[in-house]
C-alpha cells in the first residue's frame, strides 16, 4: 500500500478553474479512471466544519491536476492545502487548515493558512498609478518567504506603461513617492547581478542599485460582520505600524508619530519593536 500526501498553495487560476495540482505518485493509478471522488475537508471561514465530495477526473496541463471542484468562496489566492491518497482507498482527500486567528494581508482577509509568497505574486492590480507600480514590484521583483519583495526602481519605467519621455517620468515618479510616503515601499541600497536579478541586502562585487522593498502589511482581520471593516477605495487609512527592510531603522520623525498615537490611544500602548516603522493616518484613493 501506497500512501502519499502533497502541500501546495492554490493560485488564482486554480480557484477560476475548479483544480487542484496531483501528487505525481497516484497519476499513473488514477489517470484511466474516468470519476475520481475528491473529498474537500474544510472549515468555512475558519470554524464551521465542512464536507464536500466532488466527481473529478485527471488532466494534464502543465502538470496532472484534479477538475471539477467547486472552491468555497472564503479561499483567497496563496491559500495552502493538502492532497492525500491511499492506494487502498479511491478517494483523494483535500483539505485545509484553519488560522488560530483569521489575517488581514493587505486589506485581503485570509481564514486559512497561506504561502505568503503566493500572495505577494497574485497582487491584481486596478488601472491607477500607484496600483502599477505595486504590480511591477510584486509581481516582477525577487519575492522572499515572507513575501516581502524588492525591485530595481531604474526598472520600474519598462513595466508601468506610463509612456516615454518628460510625462512619463512625471507620472512614475509621483506615484513612487506616494507609495513611499503612505510607507508601502521603502527605498533601500541593493545590487543587481549580470542579468539583472536583483539581491537586498547588497551582494559584494554585484552592481550598486537603488531598489524599492515592499513588505506586506499583515494584522488581525475584522470580525467579518462588521460594516467599517470592509475595503473602500476612497477612505482614511487609520496609523499602522510596518516591517522595515532588513538593517533599516525608524527615522525620529516616525518615532515620535509612534508615540504620538500611543499617546492618544490609536495604538496599543507597545514600544516599537525593532525592524518596524510607523506609517501615520493618510487619505487612501
Amino acid at each position: 500500500m501506497v500512501k502519499v500526501t502533497r502541500r501546495l498553495a492554490l493560485w488564482q487560476a486554480d480557484l477560476d478553474g475548479g483544480v487542484c495540482a496531483a501528487p505525481e505518485e497516484c497519476v499513473e493509478t488514477l489517470r484511466h479512471r474516468e470519476l475520481i471522488p475528491l473529498v474537500l475537508e474544510h472549515r468555512d471561514h475558519g470554524i464551521r466544519p465542512t464536507r464536500q465530495v466532488f466527481e473529478t477526473s485527471l488532466r494534464q496541463d502543465v502538470e496532472w491536476q484534479f477538475g471539477d471542484i467547486a472552491w468555497p468562496a472564503d479561499l483567497r489566492p496563496g491559500v495552502l492545502v493538502t492532497a492525500s491518497w491511499h492506494s487502498a482507498r479511491d478517494e483523494v482527500v483535500v483539505r485545509t487548515a484553519a488560522l488560530e486567528e483569521p489575517m488581514r494581508v493587505d486589506g485581503v482577509d485570509y481564514f486559512h493558512e497561506y504561502d505568503p509568497r503566493v500572495v505577494t505574486r497574485e497582487f491584481s492590480a486596478d488601472k491607477s498609478n500607484r496600483a502599477q507600480v505595486m504590480h511591477a514590484v510584486r509581481r516582477l521583483g525577487r519575492v522572499f518567504e515572507d513575501g516581502s519583495a524588492v525591485l530595481a526602481e531604474s526598472g520600474l519605467a519598462a513595466h508601468c506603461g506610463f509612456g516615454r519621455g518628460a510625462k512619463g517620468t512625471f507620472l512614475l515618479r509621483n506615484a513612487v513617492d506616494q507609495l513611499i510616503r503612505e510607507g508601502y515601499l521603502t527605498r533601500v541600497p541593493g545590487s543587481v547581478d549580470t542579468a539583472g536579478y536583483p539581491s537586498y541586502p547588497a551582494v559584494d562585487g554585484q552592481k550598486s542599485a537603488e531598489m524599492l522593498f515592499y513588505a506586506p502589511l499583515v494584522e488581525p482581520a475584522p470580525d467579518p460582520g462588521d460594516p467599517d471593516g470592509t475595503e473602500r477605495r476612497d477612505h482614511w487609512v487609520n496609523g499602522f505600524v510596518r516591517k522595515l527592510p532588513p538593517g533599516a531603522h525608524p527615522s525620529e520623525k516616525q518615532l515620535t508619530l509612534h508615540e504620538q498615537a500611543v499617546e492618544s490611544e490609536q495604538l496599543p500602548a507597545d514600544p516599537l519593536a525593532p525592524g518596524y516603522t510607523f506609517v501615520k493616518k493618510h487619505h487612501r484613493t
